[in-house]
């Protein structure tokens, strides 16, 4: 199976490799442009087309269809959501809607998961279970769109979530979650190639909100093996950590200050470690590696005894904490 999740990955890299002239040219087409100066966060200088959406979508369809998983109930069931978001998505890169519409879209996406069985199990109250699959879904989802600040920060984080995700459901015998994760990681790669190196397109709305989706889906279904849910349940937040202490930084500095939270700004993490005098490469890169770190003691919690995998969350939420508290003092706050 190594062998075939390795060239799965091979194979949704080079097809998107071979998807983004076609995905730039619809993007073109269709006017999914992201125009120089058209909000005040923007500093590109020419316009770009928002194709990564399409690419990652194209290279999803393709690779269940190679890979055999196509009618494989969850896989089957995120793909026909994600079709929701997508379509959401493209919607706003085209007219640019409004927030209360861009949570409707993934509140249908969501209900549509429930009906097929896709939510929260254990909390023993059918009422909280789907209030949190709400509340997880969605907020994994805008927190990839919020994260989406620099070329290459979105691709690369879910890149890194989707390559620890086959890990994880490799060994949980989940054999459809692992190649459709080894899919993301390939479809990842090949837009972090054309957003970052090459700088011809965009995430876009469709895009973030795509990938924050179908990582988010994958990882409520993904099902530690044998391991008690005490030292197991916190492993899909860690796996989201650096999206979620973004949202999370950038909600807090925004209320503080009698902001609007939807409002696009440059005080998200990635513009608060260029103020400290990093480059842009740099900052990029140590939120990467940040993500990295993290999600290596996330598995590293789940071969702990509950009361120390518990006391290691624990640490890595007071670690959040403080970097909130740091990042968002009025020293460094202009």
């Amino acid at each position: 199976m190594f062998f075939e999740i390795v060239a799965l990955i091979i194979l949704a890299v080079l097809f998107s490799f071979a998807a983004a002239p076609i995905s730039i040219s619809l993007a073109w087409r269709f006017r999914l442009i992201d125009d120089p100066g058209s909000e005040a966060h923007k500093t590109h200088k020419s316009p770009m087309p928002r194709a990564g959406g399409i690419i990652i979508f194209i290279v999803i369809v393709f690779g269940i269809v190679v890979s055999g998983i196509l009618m494989s109930p969850p896989v089957m069931s995120i793909v026909l959501a994600s079709i929701i978001i997508l379509a959401f998505g493209v919607w706003d890169d085209i007219n640019g809607i409004l927030a209360p519409w861009k949570i409707f879209g993934q509140a249908l996406a969501t209900l549509f998961l429930i009906s097929q069985g896709i939510q929260v199990h254990f909390l023993g109250n059918a009422f909280l279970n789907i209030f949190f699959t709400f509340f997880w879904i969605i907020g994994i989802t805008n927190a990839f769109n919020l994260v989406d600040s620099m070329d290459g920060l979105a691709a690369g984080l879910g890149g890194i979530t989707a390559f620890f995700l086959i890990f994880g459901t490799f060994y949980s015998g989940q054999e459809s979650l692992t190649f459709l994760s080894a899919i993301l990681l390939g479809a990842c790669i090949g837009v972090f190639y054309f957003n970052y190196s090459l700088s011809r397109l965009f995430l876009g709305d469709s895009g973030a909100q795509l990938l924050g989706f179908t990582l988010a889906a994958l990882a409520l279904v993904y099902i530690p093996p044998g391991l008690p849910q005490a030292s197991s349940w916190f492993v899909p937040i860690l796996l989201f950590s650096i999206p979620i202490f973004d949202t999370t930084l950038v909600t807090v500095s925004r209320l503080r200050r009698n902001l609007p939270v939807y409002r696009a700004a440059r005080n998200h993490t990635y513009h608060r470690f260029v103020a400290l005098g990093m480059s842009p490469q740099r900052s990029v890169l140590t939120m990467h590696l940040g993500a990295i770190l993290i999600d290596c003691l996330a598995f590293v919690a789940l071969n702990l005894s509950p009361v120390w995998a518990n006391i290691l969350f624990g640490l890595i939420l007071l670690s959040g904490f403080l970097a909130i508290v740091w990042l968002d003092s009025e020293k460094r706050v202009k």
